[in-house]
């Protein structure tokens, strides 16, 4: 399973990618394998602040759907528009081409509650 370490990570299987005051923000490798072929992904709070743990979006996978969590408060700047026509860019490079979001952080403190490569892989019992 690939869980690239200079990313971080949260608890709902987020990844998050920090540059500067952006952070680009996906599901993990092992989120989109449970999930299994991911059909649809929807993302509706473009320019829109969303804070911590509130949801700002859902993926579909053939069998279900499941809520997308903000890793940080923010405001939602870009969504990855290929995902509209591929969205099994997901499980086929979800750290990579398959990232969902941008965000501009407004709280950079909450970086500090990010699970790092270790505690992330510790939760999955990888």
């Amino acid at each position: 399973m690939n869980i690239p370490a200079e990313l971080k990570y949260t608890k709902d299987h987020e990844w998050v990618r920090v540059e500067g005051n952006v952070a680009t923000i996906g599901i993990t490798d092992h989120a989109q394998g449970e999930l299994g072929d991911i059909v649809y992904v929807d993302v509706d709070t473009i320019d829109e602040t969303v804070d911590k743990d509130e949801t700002f979006g859902s993926v579909e996978a053939v069998k279900t759907v499941s809520d997308l969590f903000m890793p940080l408060t923010g405001e939602v700047t870009e969504f990855n528009e290929a995902l509209e026509d591929e969205p099994e860019l997901v499980n086929k490079d979800p750290y990579g081409e398959g990232w969902m979001i941008k965000i501009t952080i407004s709280d950079e403190s909450e970086l500090e509650g990010l699970l790092s490569v270790d505690a992330y892989k510790e939760i999955i019992g990888g």
